[in-house]
């Protein structure tokens, strides 16, 4: 059998006595993922993404691991909700407007030394005075650089629209500013180059546009390496005793570990190993986490159809959205159809092994977003299922 043969029958094995639809982790590849991604970051400590993971028992297994430190997150309620539970050290890596959210992180000492917020707005800073309601904790800070690759003067960007702080000057006046602000301190600045730590090199039968891309992250990271490390001295000759430079993510850990100025990187889908990450040539990992539906109906030769499975990702929509039919390899959608919310046809010779009841394994095309879809994942050693634990959603906690 090949290897993906080998996998979905100790699938199958293992969740026999389950009904479809599940989703599964696969502790082998999960945690051969986390020590490759160790292996690239070249002794600098790896922040793990939670909102690639969304489940606590997971981010407790990875942070556990040497090389592994600290969470960052994508809310302030996920940020108070996991420092209230042990984690302590978190980064949120998105700008809030959660009043509430920073009234008890301002109230509480335990939370507030615990939690770091990100600011690259004065207005922002003025909305967490403002929402504080009494509470004299000091807020700890974190400044955003944006990492988007500018050319031809400016007129063509390359990134997402993050941070409005692109160069070292703007950044470091904001820094002065939070530091003659009372009740705050600065203890980090973050640059995360999604255009390159999230955006395939590599696409079967585009050969021109893969090469576009490689040429395009070459360039971004000559650049932003060059800028990243002015801005680091911009901002430390405020904050002279920063406590982290953050960087990077699953795509180019190798690459952001490299920089002198960067302290730690962040990573988070590498663990899992969703399907938009097929097409990267700076590193090839296992996919962890799949999820199964069951077929329900055989309308023909050549096809079958399951329960659901629509369950696009985000960003701009595409093909490349879409879950992508695994196992058993060579199904495909029925174009005119797609990955339907109740049903999903799909075709290919595989369907006519396929019985009513048999499970079919997707893979998200992103990571933690498949945790949204389902309360518990089945966390899979060899052919058993050795442990349940519950998602961010099983857990009643859905943030966004």
């Amino acid at each position: 059998m090949t290897p993906r043969a080998t996998d979905r029958a100790r699938y199958d094995r293992a969740t026999a006595h389950l009904d479809a639809p599940l989703a599964v982790v696969d502790l082998g590849a999960f945690d051969a993922n986390a020590d490759d991604l160790v292996r690239r970051a070249g002794g600098k400590p790896i922040r793990v993404a939670s909102k690639s993971v969304r489940c606590r028992a997971l981010l407790e297994r990875v942070l556990a691991r040497d090389g592994f430190s600290g969470i960052m997150s994508f809310t302030l309620a996920e940020s108070l909700w996991l420092a209230r539970a042990g984690f302590g050290d978190v980064l949120l890596a998105y700008p809030s407007a959660d009043r509430a959210g920073f009234a008890e992180l301002a109230g509480d000492p335990v939370l507030a030394a615990a939690v770091t917020v990100m600011v690259d707005d004065m207005a922002q800073l003025e909305l967490i005075d403002r929402a504080r309601g009494g509470g004299g904790e000091e807020i700890r800070v974190c400044l955003e650089l944006d990492t988007a690759l500018r050319l031809f003067g400016g007129r063509v960007r390359i990134g997402a629209r993050r941070s409005p702080l692109a160069d070292p000057a703007p950044l470091a006046e904001l820094a002065r500013s939070v530091a003659r602000r009372p009740g705050f301190r600065l203890v980090g600045l973050m640059a995360y180059e999604g255009h390159v730590a999230g955006v395939g090199d590599s696409y079967a039968g585009s050969p021109v546009t893969s090469a576009a891309v490689r040429l395009m992250q070459r360039a971004a990271r000559r650049e932003l390496a060059e800028r990243r490390a002015r801005a680091v001295r911009a901002v430390r000759s405020v904050a002279p005793d920063l406590e982290f430079v953050n960087g990077g993510g699953t795509g180019s850990v190798q690459h952001t570990a490299a920089e002198e100025a960067v302290t730690e990187v962040a990573a988070g889908s590498g663990l899992y190993v969703p399907a938009l990450f097929d097409h990267f040539t700076s590193f090839s990992g296992r996919p962890a986490a799949l999820f199964a539906q069951p077929v329900v109906r055989r309308p023909g030769v050549g096809a079958v159809t399951v329960l659901g499975g629509g369950y696009p990702a985000s960003g701009a929509s595409g093909r490349d959205r879409l879950p992508v039919p695994y196992l058993p390899e060579g199904l495909r959608y029925d174009r005119l159809e797609g990955a339907g919310e109740v049903q999903t046809p799909l075709l290919g010779s595989p369907a006519d092994d396929l019985l009513i009841g048999d499970k079919v394994w997707f893979r998200h095309a992103k990571a933690g977003e498949l945790c949204e879809r389902f309360d518990e994942l089945r966390l899979i050693e060899g052919d058993r299922v050795v442990r349940t634990v519950p998602t961010y959603r099983g857990e009643g906690r859905t943030f966004l």
